[in-house]
């Protein structure tokens, strides 16, 4: 089989592979157990929403009560995977070597309970790689191929964790 077909069949299998995940809805789970017991979302909040505009990940706040004197962590990541293919300068310019590599980009804060036991859980949003960000730093193994990125797929993790225990009260993924 010649280099097109190879190169053909790569971006199909590809497409597919991307298409599989782009609609992947987001996975979330609140589980008090692992929250100072008594703990509940307050009246008029729930769980958290995390919505993708662009390459952007932003999450609604909420508030939750009954947790004492406990502090927490909340932590939004946001990975792009970041695929594509080297083209050998040329005539024919040719696929040289394909490529995926992942970024991640972070945010955590550390929240405070109020005196009376509640934790206001702020909004959240992180900005993840574009397509442009990644160019501007990337190079193909060899100076003179030039990189075409063929997708550019997001993923992000969100989780508030309460001081003392080890595993999230709030975990969504997506």
């Amino acid at each position: 089989m010649n280099r097109m077909g190879l190169k053909f069949i790569f971006m199909a299998v590809l497409s597919v592979f991307m298409v599989g995940l782009s609609t992947t809805a987001a996975q979330a789970v609140t589980n008090f157990d692992n929250a100072p017991q008594g703990a509940h979302y307050a009246r008029g909040n729930s769980e958290p929403v995390c919505t993708i505009s662009g390459t952007t990940v932003t999450c609604t706040a909420t508030a939750i009560a009954g947790v004492g004197n406990t502090n927490a962590t909340v932590e939004l990541a946001v990975t792009s995977t970041i695929s594509g293919v080297c083209h050998n300068p040329g005539v024919n310019s040719m696929v040289v070597e394909p490529f995926s590599e992942s970024v991640t980009e972070s945010t955590s804060s550390e929240l405070t309970s109020t005196k009376n036991g509640r934790l206001n859980v702020p909004a959240q949003s992180t900005t993840g790689t574009s397509t442009e960000d990644f160019l501007e730093t990337f190079e193909c193994p060899n100076p003179r191929w030039t990189p075409e990125v063929t997708s550019n797929v997001l993923s992000f993790e969100y989780t508030l964790t309460f001081a003392g225990f080890t595993e999230p009260a709030i975990s969504i993924t997506g």
